[in-house]
Order: C-alpha cells, then sequence, then structure tokens
C-alpha cells in the first residue's frame, strides 16, 4: 500500500457525507463508503487490493475502533427496570421470529446456516438507531424502550456471531469468546475503581491541562491489547472493541475522548474499514449466484419483519421499523466468515445486500417517527450527548 492508494482511499470515503447530507432520507455515512470500496475493489475496476497486508491490518484497527465506538454507543446503566423489562420482552419476541425465519431460509437455500441467518434477523445496530434518535430528536418513553431494544440486541448478538458463523469450531469460539469478555469485565472493574478513588478524574485533568490526550492514549492501549488477545484466541477484534466500548461506556465516557474517538474513528479509520470491506466483496458473485442475490433480500426483508412482531409488545410499527437497523453484525459475519473461509461464494454480498435492505427500512421508520410531535423534543434543548452520541462525565 502507498501514500497514493490511501489518498485515494480518504477521498473515496468523502462519498459517504456526500451521500448522507441530504437529512430527511437518513442515509448512514457507511453505505457511500461502502460503495467507494466496491467500485474500486474486485467487483468494480480492481484497482483496491484488499488482500494487501498493510490495508488489511489498517482496516483491522478500524473495524476494532468502529465497534469500540459502536459499544459505547450503547445507554448501560442508563434505563430502569421497567424499560428493560418492556426491552427484553421486545427482543425475546423478535428473536423467536428470527428462530423461526432464519433456519426456514437456511433451509430453503441449503446453506446449513440457520443459526448464523437467525443471529443476523434478530440484530439490531446501536452505532446507527441511535445517531439517528438523536439526530431527529426524539424521546420519550417508547424511544427510550427502542433504545434499550436495540442495546440489548446489539449487544447479544454480537457476542454470538463468532459462537454461530463456525459451528463445527464451536468450542474453540466459545473458550475465545468467554476469555476477551472475562477480560473486558476485568477492565471495567479497574477502571471504575480507579474512578472511584479519583485517579480518573486526575489524569483527566492534567491531560486537559498539558494537553497529553492521556484518556486516548490509555484507552487505545487497552483497545489494541484487547484486539491482540482476541486475535491469540482467533476471537473476531470486533468482539474485543464492542466489549471494551461497554466497559467505558458503563462507567461514563469522557466528552472530550469522546470527540477524541469521534476524530480518529470517524475521520480516518472507520472510513478506511468500510473502503476495505467494500472492496474485499465481490458482488458479481451474486450474478453467477442468483439464489445468494435472493438469499439477501430474503435477509433483510426476514429481519424487518421480526422486528415488526415487537408490536406485540407495544412498540409502535415505525419504531419496529427502525430497530431493524443492521450493519455491524453482518459486516463482522461477513469478515468472520470469510477469514475462515466458512461463507459459500456470494453469500457475503449477500449478507450486505440483506443489511442494506434493513437500513432502507430504517430510514423510513424514523422517518415516520419524527411526524408524530409526542416523540420529539424541543430542538432548542440542544444535544444531550457527545458526538458518538454518548453522554459522561466532562
Amino acid at each position: 500500500m502507498s501514500f497514493t492508494v490511501l489518498s485515494l482511499v480518504c477521498l473515496v470515503a468523502l462519498l459517504g457525507p456526500l451521500l448522507a447530507l441530504d437529512e430527511r432520507r437518513q442515509v448512514p455515512v457507511v453505505v457511500g463508503e461502502l460503495a467507494a470500496g466496491l467500485v474500486l475493489g474486485q467487483s468494480g475496476v480492481g484497482y483496491l487490493d484488499a488482500t494487501d497486508p498493510t490495508f488489511a491490518f489498517l482496516a483491522a484497527i478500524g473495524f476494532a475502533l468502529v465497534m469500540f465506538v459502536a459499544g459505547t454507543h450503547v445507554p448501560v446503566g442508563r434505563l430502569d427496570g421497567a424499560d428493560l423489562r418492556s426491552a427484553s420482552l421486545s427482543v425475546v419476541l423478535v428473536g423467536v421470529a428470527a428462530v423461526v425465519l432464519g433456519f426456514a431460509l437456511a433451509a430453503v437455500v441449503g446453506t446449513g446456516h440457520g443459526a448464523l441467518y437467525a443471529v443476523l434477523v434478530a440484530s439490531s445496530s446501536a452505532a446507527l438507531v441511535l445517531p439517528v434518535v438523536d439526530s431527529l430528536g426524539l424521546q420519550g418513553p417508547a424511544v427510550t424502550r427502542l433504545v434499550a431494544q436495540v442495546a440489548i440486541a446489539d449487544t447479544v448478538c454480537i457476542v454470538a456471531v463468532p459462537l454461530v458463523v463456525d459451528p463445527a469450531d464451536v468450542g474453540r469460539a466459545t473458550l475465545g469468546t468467554v476469555l476477551v469478555l472475562g477480560v473486558g469485565c476485568l477492565v471495567w472493574f479497574v477502571f471504575r475503581h480507579l474512578d472511584r478513588i479519583g485517579v480518573r478524574r486526575r489524569v483527566h485533568d492534567l491531560s486537559e491541562r498539558r494537553r497529553f490526550a492521556l484518556e486516548l492514549r490509555i484507552n487505545l492501549v487497552v483497545l489494541f491489547a484487547l484486539a491482540a488477545l482476541a486475535t491469540h484466541v482467533h476471537v473476531s477484534v470486533m468482539l474485543a472493541g464492542f466489549v471494551f466500548g461497554l466497559a467505558v461506556a458503563a462507567i461514563g465516557e469522557p466528552r472530550r475522548l469522546a470527540r477524541q474517538l469521534f476524530a480518529l474513528a470517524d475521520g480516518f479509520f472507520a472510513p478506511l474499514f468500510f473502503v476495505w470491506f467494500g472492496a474485499s466483496l465481490d458482488v458479481r458473485a451474486l450474478g453467477e449466484y442468483p439464489d445468494m442475490a435472493l438469499l439477501g433480500v430474503a435477509l433483510g426483508v426476514a429481519a424487518v419483519l421480526a422486528h415488526l412482531v415487537a408490536r406485540v409488545a407495544g412498540q409502535p410499527l415505525a419504531g419496529g421499523l427502525l430497530s431493524s437497523a443492521q450493519l455491524g453484525v453482518p459486516v463482522a459475519a461477513t469478515t468472520v466468515g470469510a477469514q475462515l473461509g466458512v461463507l459459500r461464494p456470494g453469500e457475503g454480498p449477500a449478507l450486505l445486500v440483506g443489511a442494506l435492505v434493513t437500513v432502507a427500512a430504517a430510514a423510513l421508520g424514523g422517518s415516520s417517527l419524527v411526524r408524530d410531535d409526542s416523540l420529539t423534543r424541543d430542538e432548542s434543548t440542544g444535544p444531550t450527548s457527545g458526538p458518538t452520541g454518548v453522554g459522561g462525565p466532562g
């Protein structure tokens, strides 16, 4: 990889913000970045080589940061018991529907990936839904329950991905997952202790006064150490990033750290990852395997239908559409599946097609919710969080 290629990647990644300029359509920035990668990668002109070791390693850093920021989006500790019970009921209802639909799709196409499809159909994306909720000014009990549902589903499904991608090696995946989760809990315990005895505040004040960026440096050390552990135990860096993000969210992410991570991730590494991911996909395989193209559309439709089942628990239909948004889990499943060689030709792009169907449905749901005056706050109050949508001590 050269500086020429790197500058081109950064240039084409600008397609993401350009497509997202129209706030009414709520097109996620990553859609344009993926499209740029598809055009320049093996699906298009073939200029970007996703197998280049340097490119792939930088993309892995981006993937870990993307999942870390997604974890910090989860409102850990800011939901009461009633919201959690209602949200849990919605997650269970959606999960049951997802199992039925996922295994039915696997039986029809004959891939044997029923468990994987069930997880995909049940998943939500906090990284997509929470910024939409914040940007549209949505509030109220129904929105709180929606946020809780998305957070629970996102967490459970991300943990489940390594276990269902390769059922033949589920024992090793389970052991690696448990180890990463255990270290993540230890990190949370240490950070919480340092916060209670005032060390975290002193480090924060010193870093702000001397402009050392100590919090960013420390968080990157922990993130990359967890990613190294995940790599050694054959678990995706996705899990390492998300678990650490949850730990930081549980304690409270300082707004300055949120801004720094926003600049580092959204300004460079995340766009690079999504361009790389698009370049690594061979969408042309969908033409050779039309059943995979149909599978992608079917997965997206199944995800939307499954999330609409939450209407039984009192969730508005538009909320079901919004909660069906998924991207991180399909991207993780495709990335991990490709690394392990367990996906069929065309199956990876099919998972992405399904995710894009849900993104379109979520945009429609968000537009419908914003027309409900009872779910829209006074814009004059301003946002309640930092750039990543997460509040925390200043």
